[in-house]
C-alpha cells in the first residue's frame, strides 16, 4: 500500500473513533476556553487563532469539534473566518467619517491605519432606474460598474458597488487599480474636488457573496450606505451601495465638515 494512502486511512479511523467518544459539551467547553485566552490577551486582537489541526491536537479532539467551537465563538463575536487564510480575532473597530469629503484613505489615516481599495470587477453597464435616478441621466444610459473592496491593516472593512457616468469616466478602473483611489482616479479625469450629496444607511444581513468578502457570518448584520456624490458644480459622478463590516466598522456622520 502507498504511504500516503495508509496515512490518510489511519488519520480518517483516529478521527471518526475520536468522534465518537466525544460527548456534544467538548466543543463548548473548546469555546469557553478560547474564549477565556482571547479576553486575558493569550490571542491578542487581530491574530490569526491556530489552524483547526493545531487546536485539534492541542485538545485531543478531531477537526470536526474545532470547528464546532470556531463557529460558536464567530457567533458570539469574538472571532472571524477569512476563507484560505484562517481564523482571526476580531481586531478593532474603524471610525469611518461620513461627510461631505467622505474619503477611505483620509479616514485610515485619521485611525491610525494603512489601507486602500482594491477593484475586484470592471465592466460597462446600462443605468438602472435607481442609477438612472441617482446619477441624472436616462435609463439606459452607459456606466462604468466596480466592485470595489475597501481594507485597512489588511482586513476587509467595506464592499460597494459603484457607478460612474460615461464617457466622462472611462479611464477611471485604470486608475483606481493602480493607485487603490477613488479620489486620484477622479483627479486624474479633471475632478479635484467632490462632495458627498446623500447617505443613507440601515442595516441588513448580507447574502454569502458580501459575507465571504468581508469575512464575516451570514448571521451578523452588515452596515449598507447607499450614497451620491458630486462635483463642485452638483453634477453626480458617482452612486454606490457599500456593505460595511458591522463588527469592525463605526460609521460617524460629520455634519460640521467645512
Amino acid at each position: 500500500m502507498d504511504a500516503s494512502l495508509g496515512n490518510a486511512c489511519v488519520t480518517f479511523m483516529t478521527d471518526a473513533m475520536s468522534s465518537s467518544r466525544e460527548p456534544d459539551h467538548f466543543w463548548s467547553r473548546i469555546a469557553n476556553e478560547l474564549a477565556e485566552a482571547i479576553g486575558q490577551g493569550v490571542y491578542p486582537p487581530g491574530v490569526r487563532l491556530p489552524s483547526e489541526h493545531s487546536l485539534a491536537q492541542q485538545f485531543g479532539v478531531n477537526r470536526h469539534t474545532i470547528r464546532r467551537s470556531l463557529a460558536s465563538l464567530g457567533q458570539r463575536g469574538l472571532v472571524h473566518a477569512s476563507q484560505g487564510r484562517g481564523t482571526f480575532v476580531e481586531s478593532f473597530a474603524v471610525d469611518l467619517v461620513l461627510g461631505k469629503r467622505t474619503r477611505h484613505r483620509h479616514s485610515l489615516t485619521n485611525a491610525g491605519l494603512r489601507g486602500g481599495l482594491q477593484v475586484l470587477q470592471s465592466q460597462r453597464v446600462e443605468a438602472g432606474p435607481d442609477e438612472a435616478q441617482a446619477l441624472r441621466v436616462p435609463v439606459g444610459s452607459p456606466l462604468l460598474y466596480l466592485q470595489v473592496l475597501g481594507e485597512g491593516a489588511g482586513q476587509p472593512l467595506h464592499l460597494s458597488e459603484r457607478f460612474f457616468p460615461l464617457p466622462r469616466f472611462a479611464n477611471l478602473a485604470a486608475v483606481v487599480t493602480s493607485s487603490g483611489s477613488i479620489t486620484e482616479a477622479f483627479a486624474q479625469h479633471g475632478v479635484l474636488d467632490y462632495l458627498r450629496q446623500e447617505s443613507r444607511i440601515s442595516a441588513r444581513l448580507p447574502d454569502k457573496d458580501v459575507a465571504d468578502l468581508l469575512g464575516q457570518t451570514l448571521s451578523r448584520p452588515a452596515l449598507l450606505v447607499t450614497s451620491v456624490n458630486v462635483d463642485t458644480e452638483g453634477v453626480p459622478i458617482e452612486f454606490s451601495k457599500a456593505w460595511f463590516a458591522g463588527d469592525r466598522v463605526t460609521l460617524t456622520v460629520n455634519h460640521h465638515e467645512p
